[in-house]
Order: structure tokens, then C-alpha cells, then sequence
């Protein structure tokens, strides 16, 4: 995943001219698309957990075992280093780069409650989804998210840590991201919270 995001914000910057628009567009169309293929290859195999947080609220749920998660959150961990690496290393970059994008302040971090609770809620609710229909609707998700929120929707606390490494169009300031990883545990609990809500509104009704 962080091989589209770190690859396809280079490769935007590059070609875009300067226009931070046309850069934003390339690169939010190849994260989206990314991201619907990776969970239509991996749903079936692991439940494409590329995210701690939904590992984490799957766990809580019960769909996850408890004795799962630890490897999991390690190859997230683990394969997003590898994603910004090997990015770098395609573009004849340094392997590792400490990021000096600035992305802090309320409004950021607010933004990252709103579309991790999207996000989060959307995945939470699938099971009243077409299974078909869900990698693209999350990717769709995504797309939109990063051109409506003003912090370009990272929603993932794992891929915020790696792209603190990288100096490109998508980095971040390390000390940018505990104020990101914050605002995305948040949006994901609030998620919870009102999946929780919604069931037991489902439950009601069909009674």
C-alpha cells in the first residue's frame, strides 16, 4: 500500500508542473485504486488487515483471535517500512528520510477524526454490504476523503508512522504524528460506538 502512496505522490509531483491540484488528483486516484485491488486480492485470504485499527476493532468485536493480532499489527508494521523503502529505492532515493512536511494543528487533526470515523464505519458495516461491492466502496472512500479533508486522509496510524520516513509529497513530520495517530484512534472508537448503535437499531426494527 504505502508503495502507491509514497510512488504515486513522486511520481504526481513530477509530472504535475507545480499545480498542487492535478498532483492531488493523480495521486488520490492511484492510492483509491490501490487500495480496492489490495482488498479484493487479500479480503479472502487474511480480511485485508492493512490497518491496526481495524485489526484492533475486529478483535474487540470478536471476528478476530486475540492470538492474531500481535502478527498482524508486527506485518503492518513491518510492511509499511518495507513499502516506503522500496519506493524510495525504485526512485533512486535515500532509503531513509526524516519527512519536514508540516502537518499539525486542530483543523488536521479534526479532520483525521472525521474520515477515520467514515472510514472505520464503513468497514465496521460491511456485512450489510454486497461483499462485491467493498473494495471498491472503500477505495471510492478514500479518494473522496483525501480531496475533502484538509489533512489528505491518513486514517491509519501505522502508514502516518511510515511516511514520517519519507520526504516526498506524502510525508510527515514525525512530531506530527502522535497528534495524527490520536485523532485516528478517536474517529475509530466514535465508529465503534455508533456501529454499535446502528445494530441496535437494526435489532429493533426487525422485531
Amino acid at each position: 500500500m504505502l508503495v502507491s502512496v509514497v510512488g504515486s505522490g513522486i511520481i504526481a509531483e513530477r509530472v504535475s508542473g507545480g499545480n498542487i491540484g492535478v498532483a492531488l488528483l493523480l495521486h488520490s486516484l492511484a492510492i483509491g485504486a490501490m487500495l480496492a485491488v489490495l482488498i479484493f486480492i487479500f479480503g479472502p485470504v487474511s480480511g485485508a488487515h492493512f490497518n491496526p485499527l481495524v485489526t484492533l476493532a475486529e478483535t474487540w468485536e470478536g471476528r478476530l483471535s486475540k492470538q492474531l493480532v500481535l502478527g498482524y499489527l508486527i506485518a503492518q508494521l513491518a510492511g509499511a517500512m518495507l513499502g516506503v523503502i522500496a519506493t524510495h529505492a525504485m526512485f533512486a532515493l535515500p532509503l531513509i528520510q526524516a519527512s519536514t512536511h508540516v502537518r499539525s494543528g486542530m483543523g488536521q487533526c479534526f479532520s483525521e477524526v472525521l474520515a477515520t470515523f467514515g472510514m472505520m464505519l464503513l468497514v465496521l458495516r460491511r456485512f450489510s454490504i454486497p461483499s462485491a461491492q467493498i473494495p471498491w466502496l472503500i477505495g471510492a472512500y478514500i479518494t473522496a476523503a483525501i480531496w475533502f479533508t484538509s489533512s489528505f486522509c491518513f486514517v491509519n496510524p501505522t502508514v502516518t508512522l511510515a511516511r514520517s520516513f519519507s520526504n516526498t509529497f506524502s510525508g510527515i513530520r514525525l512530531q506530527d504524528v502522535p497528534g495524527f495517530a490520536a485523532a485516528q484512534i478517536i474517529g475509530a472508537v466514535a465508529a465503534l460506538i455508533c456501529s454499535h448503535w446502528m445494530g441496535q437499531q437494526e435489532k429493533q426494527h426487525d422485531a
